[in-house]
């Protein structure tokens, strides 16, 4: 904590735990952000979707000065910072903001801790998620745009049409001319 930036950070939780530190953040109004996807659960008697989240034991939260890193410290369930060597590991405001727009969506949101091969890089051009960088790629058989989450070693997995994505300096993902998992 020698050199200290306001940014976004990282924060392991206790386990089942995330919910709760994510509340106790707000009720300290720092700025956090807990993504969550809608789940089924069956039960014996019921059925219910309910908020789950994205990367279990993870919250990100956005520290503006060292009292907001000590704070984040002292909100119940808080285990560590998720450190990058001796460092605590500063989280690119981009990939939050990818990470928002993606858990935005009501279409399936898949998370994937596989390793894929690099795909076409691709901008998404339309529709909500305009200006997220990202991959497509071939997965179980399907073109799927993949956007990583480097830090957290996971991987996130839409189903989007061709006509929603441009290949990265050039016009469309449809292009015959572009090779299928080239890197570009």
């Amino acid at each position: 904590m020698n050199n200290f930036h306001s940014g976004w950070y990282l924060v392991y939780t206790r386990p089942c735990h995330e919910k709760t530190y994510y509340n106790r953040l707000k009720e300290s109004k720092i700025m956090a952000f807990l993504p969550t996807r809608k789940v089924l659960r069956v039960w014996h008697d019921r059925k219910k979707y309910v908020d789950d989240p994205l990367f279990p034991s993870y919250v990100f939260i956005y520290l503006k000065d060292r009292q907001d890193y000590y704070d984040g410290m002292d909100a119940e369930g808080y285990l560590y910072y998720v450190k990058c060597g001796r460092e605590i590991a500063r989280v690119q405001d981009s990939v939050v903001k990818n990470i928002e727009l993606l858990t935005g969506l009501d279409r399936g949101l898949e998370v994937s801790t596989d390793r894929f091969e690099p795909g076409i890089r691709c901008v998404i051009s339309q529709g909500a998620l305009t200006g997220v960088c990202c991959e497509l790629i071939e997965y179980n058989g399907a073109r799927r745009v993949l956007v990583r989450v480097d830090l957290l070693q996971r991987n996130l997995l839409v189903t989007l049409s061709p006509e929603c994505l441009m290949v990265q300096g050039a016009s469309a993902v449809h292009n015959p001319s572009v090779r299928r998992n080239a890197s570009l």
